[in-house]
């Protein structure tokens, strides 16, 4: 029996009910499952695709899957905006990418774009958990640029979070992965989907390989705010600069939880624990720079489940942030 509303007996009790993360069958925020982004305003999807980013860690496969397992404990009130996200509109979980080709990254970001094809036909907009980060490059070929309807056929303003530039252009790559992790910043821009003038990087840290790694960054056109910057900023200056590099335009919210300092998430591909990383609370702080923005759709990406702790912290700490997305995209529909 799946209706326990009778015997739960008042909505207080279905709602608590539903915060229990481990109970019943899970989908994304416990949103109802729905085959056809057509039905819906937000379309939470699945990508569970690892190998452009098989240089280092594998398993960020299993994020989608870990994420689903917690996410139920995210449906909640959102305090700080004073409304219920999930209850401004249609929002359901529809499923995962199909990838019949998992270990050909090629094949993949290629499946990722037809799937999302899908989403921005409806006029959906995605808020998607990876994977590693060469799936923001599929997704993004699919919902900005000419033929999408989700940008009226423009380009898309980035707000990219991260410790990494992902701006390579001629970095080998494991299986010879051209559309990968280390690339999609920077085809992106060549393609026509991303606007870089109008897009940021902020939090870019780590042992680099190079000491002129945040050159292709620049030279693509990128508002580079490393770590090292943004702990010399005020905070609203910072979320001042996020508004005015992006003005207008629709905006896209990539969140790779590197990011994050890895006592606040562990269980992360491609770990930079030499600099400290963003706490939850300033992430959290960054994305809801776009309040009232929009904001056409957004990822968190590089979830390691298997080596998460046993309570799940990262993967919680994973659809905390896409909670926030999904919050940004369900502000802006529900003050239109």
């Amino acid at each position: 029996m799946s209706d326990y509303s009778d015997q739960a007996g008042d909505a207080a009790a279905r709602s608590m009910m539903d915060n229990l993360y481990w109970w019943g069958i899970p989908s994304l925020f416990r949103a109802e499952i729905a085959d056809n982004p057509a039905d819906l305003d937000i379309a939470l999807v699945g990508v569970p695709h690892s190998t452009g980013n098989g240089t280092t860690e594998r398993d960020q496969h299993l994020g989608p899957r870990a994420v689903r397992h917690v996410s139920a404990n995210m449906r909640r009130a959102h305090m700080r905006y004073g409304f219920y996200p999930l209850e401004t509109g249609r929002i359901g979980d529809i499923g995962d990418v199909p990838l019949p080709e998992a270990n050909n990254n090629e094949a993949c970001i290629k499946d990722i774009t037809n799937f999302f094809r899908q989403i921005d036909a409806a006029g959906a907009r995605p808020v998607s958990i990876g994977g590693d980060h060469s799936i923001t490059g599929g997704i993004l070929r699919a919902i900005s640029g000419p033929d999408s309807r989700l940008t009226n056929g423009g380009k898309v303003a980035l707000l990219h979070l991260d410790a990494h530039t992902d701006t390579f252009e001629s970095l080998d790559h494991f299986l010879g992965a051209k559309d990968s992790a280390a690339h999609w910043a920077s085809y992106l821009v060549h393609e026509g989907h991303v606007d870089a003038s109008r897009s940021l990087q902020i939090g870019l840290r780590g042992n680099t390989r190079r000491l002129d790694w945040l050159e292709p960054s620049h030279r693509l056109g990128y508002e580079v705010i490393t770590m090292e910057d943004y702990r010399q900023m005020a905070f609203q200056d910072v979320v001042a600069k996020i508004r005015e590099v992006i003005g207008d335009m629709p905006v896209y919210i990539t969140f790779d939880l590197d990011c994050l300092d890895p006592a606040v998430a562990p269980a992360v591909s491609n770990i930079e624990p030499g600099v400290a990383g963003f706490g939850i609370d300033e992430a959290i702080g960054l994305v809801q720079a776009v309040k009232g923005l929009n904001v056409i759709g957004g990822d968190v990406v590089c979830l390691m489940p298997t080596k998460d702790s046993p309570n799940n912290i990262t993967a919680m700490v994973a659809a905390s942030v896409a909670y926030e997305i999904l919050s940004q995209i369900a502000w802006y529909k529900h003050a239109e």
